[in-house]
Protein backbone atom coordinates (compact mmCIF):
# COMPACT_ATOMS: atom_id res chain seq x y z
CA UNK A 1 0.00 0.00 0.00
CA UNK A 2 1.06 3.36 -0.85
CA UNK A 3 1.61 6.07 1.69
CA UNK A 4 -1.19 8.09 1.77
CA UNK A 5 0.32 11.90 2.00
CA UNK A 6 -1.43 14.05 3.86
CA UNK A 7 -3.56 17.80 2.40
CA UNK A 8 -1.36 19.89 3.73
CA UNK A 9 1.96 18.53 2.37
CA UNK A 10 0.26 18.69 -0.96
CA UNK A 11 -0.82 22.09 -0.92
CA UNK A 12 3.19 22.83 -0.66
CA UNK A 13 2.97 21.30 -4.08
CA UNK A 14 0.74 21.39 -6.20
CA UNK A 15 -1.94 24.12 -7.16
CA UNK A 16 -5.32 24.09 -8.81
CA UNK A 17 -6.92 26.52 -11.61
CA UNK A 18 -10.16 26.49 -12.84
CA UNK A 19 -12.45 27.72 -15.31
CA UNK A 20 -16.04 28.81 -13.49
CA UNK A 21 -18.95 30.56 -15.68
CA UNK A 22 -22.42 30.36 -14.89
CA UNK A 23 -25.68 29.99 -17.70
CA UNK A 24 -28.74 31.62 -18.02
CA UNK A 25 -31.43 28.93 -19.45
CA UNK A 26 -34.67 30.03 -21.44
CA UNK A 27 -36.56 28.83 -18.96
CA UNK A 28 -34.96 31.38 -16.54
CA UNK A 29 -32.94 29.43 -14.34
CA UNK A 30 -28.89 29.83 -13.99
CA UNK A 31 -26.57 26.99 -13.24
CA UNK A 32 -23.68 27.41 -11.85
CA UNK A 33 -20.48 25.02 -13.84
CA UNK A 34 -16.95 24.66 -13.84
CA UNK A 35 -15.65 23.09 -17.18
CA UNK A 36 -12.27 22.04 -16.74
CA UNK A 37 -9.95 22.13 -13.87
CA UNK A 38 -5.68 21.85 -13.83
CA UNK A 39 -4.07 20.78 -11.47
CA UNK A 40 -0.25 22.00 -11.80
CA UNK A 41 2.85 21.71 -9.66
CA UNK A 42 4.07 24.86 -8.23
CA UNK A 43 7.68 24.89 -10.12
CA UNK A 44 5.87 24.16 -13.27
CA UNK A 45 3.49 26.92 -13.29
CA UNK A 46 3.47 29.44 -15.75
CA UNK A 47 3.72 33.33 -15.21
CA UNK A 48 0.51 33.55 -17.43
CA UNK A 49 -1.87 30.97 -15.95
CA UNK A 50 -4.23 30.84 -19.26
CA UNK A 51 -1.31 29.49 -20.89
CA UNK A 52 -2.25 25.69 -19.05
CA UNK A 53 -5.26 25.84 -21.49
CA UNK A 54 -2.90 24.75 -24.42
CA UNK A 55 -0.15 22.76 -23.00
CA UNK A 56 -0.31 19.55 -22.87
CA UNK A 57 -1.19 17.45 -19.52
CA UNK A 58 0.49 14.40 -18.27
CA UNK A 59 -2.96 12.92 -17.92
CA UNK A 60 -6.67 13.57 -18.32
CA UNK A 61 -9.22 12.41 -15.04
CA UNK A 62 -12.63 12.64 -15.83
CA UNK A 63 -14.96 13.17 -13.12
CA UNK A 64 -18.69 13.16 -12.47
CA UNK A 65 -19.51 16.92 -11.60
CA UNK A 66 -17.36 19.53 -9.96
CA UNK A 67 -19.01 18.69 -6.51
CA UNK A 68 -18.02 21.59 -4.17
CA UNK A 69 -14.96 22.90 -6.19
CA UNK A 70 -15.44 26.84 -6.22
CA UNK A 71 -13.00 29.45 -7.41
CA UNK A 72 -10.98 31.65 -4.79
CA UNK A 73 -12.10 35.04 -6.30
CA UNK A 74 -15.09 36.47 -7.53
CA UNK A 75 -16.48 35.32 -11.08
CA UNK A 76 -18.89 37.15 -12.96
CA UNK A 77 -18.85 34.64 -16.16
CA UNK A 78 -22.75 34.91 -17.43
CA UNK A 79 -22.98 33.01 -20.76
CA UNK A 80 -26.49 32.41 -22.51
CA UNK A 81 -27.60 28.69 -23.50
CA UNK A 82 -27.59 29.72 -26.93
CA UNK A 83 -24.02 31.16 -27.09
CA UNK A 84 -22.68 27.67 -25.26
CA UNK A 85 -20.70 27.21 -27.71
CA UNK A 86 -18.80 30.45 -27.89
CA UNK A 87 -17.85 29.79 -24.16
CA UNK A 88 -14.76 31.86 -23.54
CA UNK A 89 -12.53 29.90 -21.18
CA UNK A 90 -9.68 31.49 -18.67
CA UNK A 91 -9.10 29.95 -15.35
CA UNK A 92 -8.65 31.24 -11.64
CA UNK A 93 -7.57 30.10 -8.18
CA UNK A 94 -9.48 27.22 -7.14
CA UNK A 95 -9.71 25.66 -3.94
CA UNK A 96 -9.21 22.39 -3.94
CA UNK A 97 -11.54 19.76 -2.52
CA UNK A 98 -10.79 16.03 -0.86
CA UNK A 99 -11.56 14.32 -4.59
CA UNK A 100 -8.64 16.74 -6.21
CA UNK A 101 -6.36 15.67 -3.23
CA UNK A 102 -6.88 12.22 -4.37
CA UNK A 103 -5.33 13.14 -7.96
CA UNK A 104 -2.59 14.75 -6.74
CA UNK A 105 -1.46 11.76 -4.92
CA UNK A 106 -1.31 9.91 -8.09
CA UNK A 107 0.34 12.81 -9.72
CA UNK A 108 2.90 12.35 -6.86
CA UNK A 109 3.54 8.64 -7.52
CA UNK A 110 3.61 8.96 -11.24
CA UNK A 111 5.79 11.47 -11.59
CA UNK A 112 3.59 14.21 -13.05
CA UNK A 113 3.46 17.81 -13.03
CA UNK A 114 0.21 18.69 -14.42
CA UNK A 115 -3.33 17.39 -14.82
CA UNK A 116 -6.38 18.35 -16.57
CA UNK A 117 -9.95 17.13 -14.78
CA UNK A 118 -13.20 16.96 -17.08
CA UNK A 119 -16.52 16.06 -15.72
CA UNK A 120 -19.40 14.21 -17.76
CA UNK A 121 -21.22 17.06 -16.43
CA UNK A 122 -19.56 20.79 -15.60
CA UNK A 123 -22.56 21.65 -12.89
CA UNK A 124 -21.50 22.09 -9.48
CA UNK A 125 -23.47 20.15 -7.17
CA UNK A 126 -21.70 18.79 -4.10
CA UNK A 127 -24.46 16.16 -3.84
CA UNK A 128 -24.43 13.35 -6.05
CA UNK A 129 -27.99 12.34 -5.21
CA UNK A 130 -29.08 16.29 -6.10
CA UNK A 131 -27.15 16.34 -9.23
CA UNK A 132 -28.57 13.53 -10.64
CA UNK A 133 -32.02 15.24 -10.25
CA UNK A 134 -31.07 18.55 -11.24
CA UNK A 135 -29.14 17.63 -15.12
CA UNK A 136 -32.32 14.63 -15.65
CA UNK A 137 -34.82 17.44 -15.23
CA UNK A 138 -32.63 19.90 -16.84
CA UNK A 139 -32.35 17.70 -19.97
CA UNK A 140 -35.84 16.68 -20.25
CA UNK A 141 -37.84 19.15 -19.18
CA UNK A 142 -35.74 22.25 -19.98
CA UNK A 143 -33.76 20.59 -23.34
CA UNK A 144 -30.25 21.56 -22.53
CA UNK A 145 -27.59 19.01 -22.82
CA UNK A 146 -24.66 21.45 -23.29
CA UNK A 147 -23.99 21.00 -19.62
CA UNK A 148 -21.72 18.86 -21.03
CA UNK A 149 -18.57 19.26 -22.50
CA UNK A 150 -18.90 16.06 -24.34
CA UNK A 151 -22.62 17.40 -25.73
CA UNK A 152 -22.11 17.76 -29.15
CA UNK A 153 -22.38 21.46 -29.96
CA UNK A 154 -18.95 21.61 -27.69
CA UNK A 155 -17.31 19.52 -29.95
CA UNK A 156 -14.45 22.89 -30.94
CA UNK A 157 -13.94 23.20 -27.02
CA UNK A 158 -13.96 19.35 -26.44
CA UNK A 159 -11.17 18.84 -29.10
CA UNK A 160 -8.98 21.61 -27.30
CA UNK A 161 -8.84 20.17 -24.17
CA UNK A 162 -8.48 16.82 -24.90
CA UNK A 163 -5.03 17.74 -26.34
CA UNK A 164 -2.33 15.89 -24.46
CA UNK A 165 1.02 14.15 -23.94
CA UNK A 166 1.47 11.21 -26.72
CA UNK A 167 0.43 7.99 -24.82
CA UNK A 168 -0.68 10.24 -21.69
CA UNK A 169 -3.43 7.97 -20.28
CA UNK A 170 -7.51 9.25 -19.85
CA UNK A 171 -8.85 7.94 -16.44
CA UNK A 172 -12.14 7.42 -16.32
CA UNK A 173 -13.14 8.10 -12.94
CA UNK A 174 -16.88 8.47 -12.30
CA UNK A 175 -18.42 6.61 -10.25
CA UNK A 176 -20.67 3.42 -10.67
CA UNK A 177 -24.30 4.75 -10.62
CA UNK A 178 -26.46 3.57 -13.34
CA UNK A 179 -28.40 7.46 -13.08
CA UNK A 180 -25.15 8.67 -14.62
CA UNK A 181 -25.87 6.39 -17.88
CA UNK A 182 -26.84 9.23 -20.41
CA UNK A 183 -23.70 11.29 -19.53
CA UNK A 184 -21.25 8.06 -19.82
CA UNK A 185 -22.59 7.33 -22.78
CA UNK A 186 -22.15 10.44 -24.52
CA UNK A 187 -19.09 10.78 -23.07
CA UNK A 188 -17.75 7.44 -24.23
CA UNK A 189 -19.51 8.52 -27.73
CA UNK A 190 -16.28 11.25 -27.91
CA UNK A 191 -13.38 9.06 -26.14
CA UNK A 192 -14.16 5.38 -25.93
CA UNK A 193 -11.22 4.66 -28.91
CA UNK A 194 -8.76 6.29 -27.46
CA UNK A 195 -5.84 3.76 -26.90
CA UNK A 196 -4.90 5.09 -23.45
CA UNK A 197 -7.91 5.06 -21.79
CA UNK A 198 -7.77 3.57 -18.29
CA UNK A 199 -9.56 3.27 -14.92
CA UNK A 200 -10.87 1.15 -12.30
CA UNK A 201 -13.69 -0.61 -13.96
CA UNK A 202 -16.24 -1.94 -11.47
CA UNK A 203 -16.23 -5.66 -12.01
CA UNK A 204 -19.54 -7.36 -15.04
CA UNK A 205 -20.05 -3.63 -16.06
CA UNK A 206 -18.74 -1.99 -19.35
CA UNK A 207 -18.80 1.34 -18.51
CA UNK A 208 -18.69 2.28 -14.11
CA UNK A 209 -15.31 3.41 -12.85
CA UNK A 210 -14.73 3.85 -9.56
CA UNK A 211 -15.13 7.58 -8.11
CA UNK A 212 -11.50 8.76 -6.55
CA UNK A 213 -13.31 9.25 -3.41
CA UNK A 214 -15.48 6.06 -1.96
CA UNK A 215 -16.32 6.92 1.89
CA UNK A 216 -13.99 4.82 3.74
CA UNK A 217 -10.11 6.06 4.79
CA UNK A 218 -8.66 2.25 3.40
CA UNK A 219 -10.86 2.29 0.31
CA UNK A 220 -9.52 5.93 -0.43
CA UNK A 221 -5.85 4.57 0.25
CA UNK A 222 -6.87 1.15 -2.55
CA UNK A 223 -8.04 3.34 -5.09
CA UNK A 224 -4.91 5.54 -5.13
CA UNK A 225 -2.50 2.47 -4.78
CA UNK A 226 -4.58 0.38 -7.26
CA UNK A 227 -4.69 3.10 -9.91
CA UNK A 228 -1.26 4.05 -9.77
CA UNK A 229 -0.44 0.30 -10.33
CA UNK A 230 -2.35 0.07 -13.19
CA UNK A 231 -1.06 3.13 -14.94
CA UNK A 232 2.52 1.86 -14.39
CA UNK A 233 1.46 -1.46 -15.99
CA UNK A 234 -0.15 0.01 -18.80
CA UNK A 235 2.70 2.92 -19.17
CA UNK A 236 5.88 -0.40 -19.20
CA UNK A 237 3.31 -2.30 -21.49
CA UNK A 238 3.10 0.72 -24.00
CA UNK A 239 7.15 1.01 -23.48
CA UNK A 240 7.54 -2.27 -24.82
CA UNK A 241 5.68 -2.12 -27.68
CA UNK A 242 7.56 0.92 -28.89
CA UNK A 243 11.10 -1.20 -28.52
Amino acid sequence: MLEFIPAEKLKNIFEVFGHFYSVDLKSGEKIDCRSVLEIITRQRKPSDIDLLLDDCPDAIFIMMNPGSSRPLIEVGNVISEDMINQLAVSLVPTKPDTTQYQVMRVMHYCGWSHVRVLNISDMRDPKSGSFVERFSDIESRAGFFAHSVFADNRFFELRRKLNKKPGAPIVCAWGVSSDLDPLIERCLGKVANTPSLTGLKKPCTENKYFHPLPTLQKDKEHWVTNIVAQINAQSSAQQERCT
